[in-house]
């Protein structure tokens, strides 16, 4: 068998590339560069250019090096007619969500964001801590990783809510449904945390009509796709008070300008993409265990389906 593989970033491709060798080792893997049109059965890949996929019809499958297929997805027609294309389920990266959500909520919970405005403004005050039956954490994605992150928000006993496409019955959670079920549950939610997939009918879903919806004084948590936020509706929120904080990992455009209003704005947390990263070997060991299971015609988890962008 042979896989050919490309990651944007080249000293991770090589690292990628070792790990890869070591899980199949009787497996011929190389590094695809421009004009390679030699066959290969699997490609591995993170944000691929249009060339290396068009026409490779031959493909067994191409597996994508994280769980959102909104890159690849984006090449349309360049993409080769049949083949399946594989998202990772976890990969290390669902422990790694619950982390960072949990810190973003706890951190607004004890209220240690006006804590940090005090200290800078050298002050001592104490603040009354919020009721925890009204600090609902609603979280908007109800997949492998919005589920990992709804369990772990969970354990600190917060009312927890749910939203996705299609009805989902979890223990200890409300969960809402569909467009009808939206508005309901961004009405019910003091913390919303964004783990959507990206597509068509997601992108941009909240904007200033759906995040006026929020309480007064309700936060943000974004861990999806930059693109799932109106940026210029969030900011006009924060700064009427509407919306108290945000903390976001992506952004439309990233690296995040360094004239961005973003950066200015003190009740807005920054951080770099750094949420959740493909761990080597959790990722490849994956993959290997896949191509396997396809080499002996066994169905596998994480298809993603064209249609519905994941």
């Amino acid at each position: 068998m042979a896989s050919i593989l490309f990651y944007t970033n080249s000293q991770h491709e090589q690292e990628w590339l070792r790990t890869l060798h070591s899980a199949l080792p009787q497996h011929a893997i190389r590094t695809w560069t421009p004009g390679d049109n030699a066959p290969a059965d699997y490609a591995i890949v993170w944000k691929p250019p249009a060339e290396m996929l068009v026409g490779r019809s031959s493909l067994k499958a191409i597996f994508i090096l994280g769980a959102g297929a909104d890159a690849i997805l984006q090449l349309g027609s360049a993409l080769p007619t049949g083949v399946p294309i594989v998202r990772l389920d976890d990969a290390g990266m669902g422990v790694q969500m619950a982390e960072y959500v949990c810190h973003a909520v706890l951190r607004y919970f004890r209220r240690f964001d006006q804590y940090d405005a005090q200290r800078d403004q050298q002050q001592w005050n104490f603040l009354m801590p919020f009721e925890k039956n009204e600090f609902s954490v609603g979280v908007l994605g109800l997949g492998v990783l919005g589920q990992r992150i709804v369990d772990a928000v969970k354990q600190f006993e917060f009312p927890v809510l749910g939203w996705s496409r299609n009805p989902k019955h979890i223990d200890g959670v409300t969960c809402y449904a569909g467009s009808d079920g939206l508005d309901a549950f961004l009405r019910a939610s003091r913390v919303v945390v964004c783990i959507l997939p990206l597509t068509n009918e997601t992108s941009g879903l909240l904007n200033q009509a759906n995040l006026q919806k929020l309480p007064q004084g309700a936060y943000l948590v974004n861990v999806a796709r930059g693109a799932h936020v109106n940026e210029d509706d969030l900011l006009a929120l924060v700064q009427s008070g509407h919306i108290a904080g945000a903390t976001l990992d992506v952004f439309r455009q990233e690296p995040l300008p360094v004239e961005h209003p973003f950066w200015r704005e003190p009740r807005i947390q920054i951080t770099p993409h750094m949420a959740a990263m493909s761990l080597f070997k959790e990722s490849i060991a994956q993959i290997a265990e896949k191509i396997q299971a396809l080499e002996h015609g066994l169905a596998i988890r994480g298809i993603v389906d064209p249609t519905k962008g994941y």
